[in-house]
């Protein structure tokens, strides 16, 4: 390295670090005092939408709805008359808190090296401070799921997490919410100029998918050595993690997008016996039958993208949540969680996937219940979040508007019944230059 290139390397490195400083926001208090939001339109999701309604939070859950409630002694009362209360956003796959700065590779922690990491879990690698999730709740997503990505087969287990906290055990929902499974890519390059044969590239293939068959087959051998009467066996971490999944009590995620990869997976799951869901799902709209008939709900991520093929409608992801929904297929809608590996923070941005679903065919209700109660069911939460209902998690948002609107501001949230600060880094840069562009408007005049 040349040394007249350290002072610029220097500042490069002082420019990184600064990005990384800890968020400005701190989390809220918890509290057990009551408190009334007043007045609003509450959308509730799950049922009719009430106008001029109130909603009373306690103990960090919903505690009433109704009409003029009763207010209770020592209660908090919040006037919201002619805004609009939804239940929080719900990210369904996201890199959230495992990724800051995609140029700076400290601060990303989103996968491990390996083909096979069944023991890696994201929870513990979850970073409280993280700038992204003020700027994403800001937009109203209150609950993610943080997801390891990965170039690998077998990525570890995801992490529920709701978006306010001081350290990673703060955050957690779920600590283990899903087995990720990504499916090997099954089509094969021939352009002539493609560096691997097209022989080479089937081998490949070939081997990843027997990979992932041998990986499960092992587990299966260590459960059943582990729960026979013989010899005690050596622990191993990997078939360990893997033991609630034979078991049942934790999913599968399976990553796949093409029509070929999502027929393999579904056919190795039922070889498996296990209860998968896709996400990704691009081509899940030339597989409805299939879908249908084994019961598999998708996280189709994203909806803005483009075409698969060339010979695609040009709006064939634009219309796919719409043509799961007329087939009778369980979906929810994300942003593509892999755009976390740039630092994008396009979690704030999972209102419009919605928004550009209901602009091509599916009915605008059904495309709001598809990043709340929807996302809530499929990730195991339906009964605690995703939907206003007596009961259920104070996590909600108070808007001016449709959610899956741009102009709409989010203007309170709520996170088991606390005031969450909804100021971020992108508002505080928005007002610095503000005041830049208007003291440029007063020097002219």
């Amino acid at each position: 390295m040349r040394s007249n290139n350290l002072p610029a390397l220097l500042a490069l490195f002082l420019a990184g670090a600064a990005g990384l400083g800890a968020s400005d926001n701190v989390p809220a208090v918890r509290s057990t005092k009551p408190l009334l939001l007043r007045g609003a339109t509450v959308h509730t999701v799950s049922g009719a939408d009430l106008p001029v309604t109130d909603v009373l939070l306690q103990d960090g859950k919903i505690a009433a709805i109704g009409v003029k409630l009763v207010v209770p002694a020592g209660a908090t009362i919040v006037e919201v008359t002619g805004k609009h209360i939804y239940p929080g956003l719900i990210s369904a796959y996201t890199g959230m808190g495992l990724t800051e700065l995609g140029s700076v590779r400290g601060s990303v922690d989103l996968a491990e090296t390996g083909l096979l990491n069944p023991n890696a879990r994201a929870q513990p690698a979850l970073n409280a401070d993280s700038e992204h999730i003020p700027v994403s709740r800001s937009n109203g997503i209150l609950t993610a799921l943080s997801v390891p990505l990965t170039t690998g087969l077998v990525a570890g287990t995801s992490t529920l997490i709701r978006m306010d906290g001081w350290t990673w055990e703060d955050l957690t929902l779920r600590s283990a919410a899903a087995l990720h499974v990504y499916w090997p890519r099954l089509s094969v390059n021939r352009d002539p100029s493609f560096p691997r044969s097209a022989g080479e590239q089937q081998k490949t293939i070939d081997e990843n998918v027997r990979k992932i068959r041998d990986a499960f087959a092992t587990a299966r051998a260590y459960l059943k050595a582990k729960e026979g009467a013989g010899k005690p066996i050596d622990s191993d971490s990997r078939w360990e993690a893997m033991i609630p999944v034979l078991k049942g009590d934790l999913p599968v995620f399976v990553h796949a997008t093409e029509m070929t990869q999502i027929e393999s997976a579904v056919a190795w799951a039922k070889t498996e016996k296990l209860k998968i869901t896709l996400v990704g799902g691009l081509d899940a709209w030339r597989v409805l039958d299939l879908l249908k008939a084994n019961d598999i709900a998708v996280i189709v991520s994203p909806v803005t993208a483009l075409p698969l093929r060339r010979e695609d409608p040009f709006d064939a992801p634009f219309t796919n949540p719409a043509k799961l929904h007329a087939a009778g297929v369980r979906f929810c809608i994300a942003n593509d969680g892999a755009s976390a590996e740039m630092g994008t923070m396009a979690d704030r941005n999972l209102p419009y996937e919605a928004g550009k679903a209901a602009s091509y065919g599916l009915p605008p209700a059904e495309a709001l219940k598809a990043i709340t109660l929807y996302a809530a069911q499929i990730l195991g939460v339906g009964a605690e979040l995703g939907s206003i209902e007596i009961g259920k998690r104070a996590t909600l948002i108070v808007t001016d508007g449709d959610p899956l609107e741009i102009p709409t501001r989010v203007e309170q949230a709520y996170i088991d019944g606390a005031r969450i600060d909804l100021s971020n880094r992108h508002l505080r840069l928005y007002e610095k230059y503000q005041k830049k562009y208007e003291q440029q408007k007063a020097s002219k005049s």
